[in-house]
């Protein structure tokens, strides 16, 4: 996949990804044709090939499209205005609540299940998602506001651990269809006991 490709955005560009989207999680990857994507998006082939020079093109674009709420954690982090603690506190609980959701547990699923084909999806998903995740977070580590508060020697390996401490059972119970669309509630005490653990090992004596 060259991720460098520039891809043209116009009138349709959002109707074609939201069509992707619905093919992609109710086919897979390697089951979804283009065929069926340009019918579920209501355009045609040439439309969606004047966007997209190919399938995997499309489906990095749904995952960026999705990972694109990331930028509201991004906003909260420059603005300054929220201490550290509840900073972290947003970031966990948006962080828990893309997870958790059906769209990211179902794409969670797609690109476990073709990665063994596919690696580049799997690769996409993992530099779209987590590997973005922890980039943002290890810089709003690296900020003096955040380094006012906290003593951090490594702080990608801390912002995985603030990661993982939101990644609970909870998250196999809804993976595995134990339990679906947990309350916000759960969400939230998850999020602040995670900020708790964190702040233990991390908040300066």
């Amino acid at each position: 996949m060259n991720a460098e490709m520039q891809i043209r955005k116009g009138r349709k560009f959002d109707q074609v990804v939201d069509g992707a989207r619905t093919v992609f999680l109710r086919e897979g990857y390697e089951g979804a044709s283009v065929d069926e994507i340009a019918r579920d998006a209501g355009v045609s082939k040439a439309t969606l090939y004047s966007y997209f020079p190919d399938k995997q093109h499309l489906f990095l674009a749904v995952l960026e499209s999705e990972c694109a709420q990331q930028a509201e954690v991004e906003f909260l982090m420059d603005a300054g205005e929220l201490s550290v603690e509840d900073t972290l506190h947003v970031i966990c609980k948006t962080l828990m609540t893309f997870i958790l959701s059906r769209f990211g547990q179902d794409m969670f699923r797609v690109c476990v299940a073709e990665a063994q084909r596919f690696p580049e999806l799997g690769r996409a998903f993992y530099d779209s998602g987590p590997r973005k995740w922890g980039r943002k977070i290890a810089q709003y580590l690296d900020s003096p506001r955040a380094r006012a508060v906290l003593e951090i020697e490594d702080s990608a390996l801390a912002a995985d651990q603030l990661a993982q401490l939101c990644r609970t059972d909870l998250m196999l119970k809804v993976l595995f269809g134990i339990e679906q669309d947990p309350p916000e509630a759960e969400i939230d005490r998850i999020a602040t006991e995670a900020v708790k653990t964190f702040l233990a090992r991390y908040r300066r004596a």
